[in-house]
């Protein structure tokens, strides 16, 4: 019976998350961005407290040639290394979500990578955007030769903002994990030293770009990069911090 009680009570909290992402999809079409950003406030405590693991991270899926789907196994190692580290209940099997579809409310975190060029629509641009300012989170990892071009994708996205180098106090490099010289490298590229950048509205952090170190590299299979596991263990700890970073704020 009470086997039964608590199986009922997992379908009965993912229904009333599913009832509450409706609800978010509704509030966006209204235009109600702020009721947006306070429901997803709400609902990553639901989801992170299911039995069974049924919120992912995301993928983004951009245009402009930009290689967005690089290190497949990164972000089912992060999950697992999360749930293993800090109790976390993330499902392994991330989503890929495209920049412009109103999908992107599923997702409370959502990864960005690749090498090369990245293109926003005005449409990419305005969905993004409002799912930044409603409470979401979006991370940036350049896989190198990103730079330059989703510099400029963002600022279709923020005109009104740049992107800040975070000082190494910052909370997310003191989470979990202290990273007390901020951002650990985790791939030369071209020898300059890593750095993390933000941008910030109105006093929130809705965007970790980390530059000049590769830590999605450093999450995927060992094979892959042959990367020695002291590595590894530096990347997926940054990784958790910046996790455990937006589902705490």
């Amino acid at each position: 019976m009470k086997e039964q009680f608590k199986a009922n009570l997992i379908n009965f909290d993912t229904f009333a998350a599913l009832i509450a992402m409706n609800s978010i999809k509704i509030l966006l079409l209204m235009g109600k961005f702020s009721a947006v950003r306070y429901f997803l406030l709400l609902l990553t405590p639901l989801l992170l407290s299911l039995s069974n693991p049924s919120i992912k991270l995301g993928l983004l899926k951009y245009g402009g040639g930009g290689d967005w789907y690089a290190n497949p196994t990164s972000l089912v190692n992060l999950s697992k290394f999360c749930n293993q580290n800090l109790n976390t209940n993330l499902n392994p099997d991330y989503g890929v979500v495209d920049v412009g579809s109103v999908e992107l409310f599923n997702y409370p975190f959502v990864h960005m990578t690749g090498h090369g060029n990245v293109v926003f629509t005005d449409a990419d641009a305005k969905n993004l955007r409002t799912y930044l300012i409603a409470g979401g989170f979006l991370h940036i990892d350049d896989n190198y030769g990103m730079d330059p071009y989703v510099r400029v994708a963002m600022k279709k996205v923020f005109p009104e903002l740049n992107f800040v180098e975070l000082p190494f106090n910052h909370p997310i490099y003191h989470q979990r994990f202290n990273f007390e010289n901020g951002l650990p490298k985790i791939h030369e590229h071209d020898d300059k030293p890593p750095k993390g950048y933000g941008l910030i509205w109105e006093g929130r952090l809705i965007c970790y770009y980390s530059y000049e170190t590769d830590l999605g590299d450093g999450w995927e299979d060992q094979e892959v990069h042959n990367d020695p596991q002291e590595v590894r263990l530096k990347a997926l700890k940054m990784g958790a911090n910046i996790v455990q970073y937006v589902f705490g704020n």
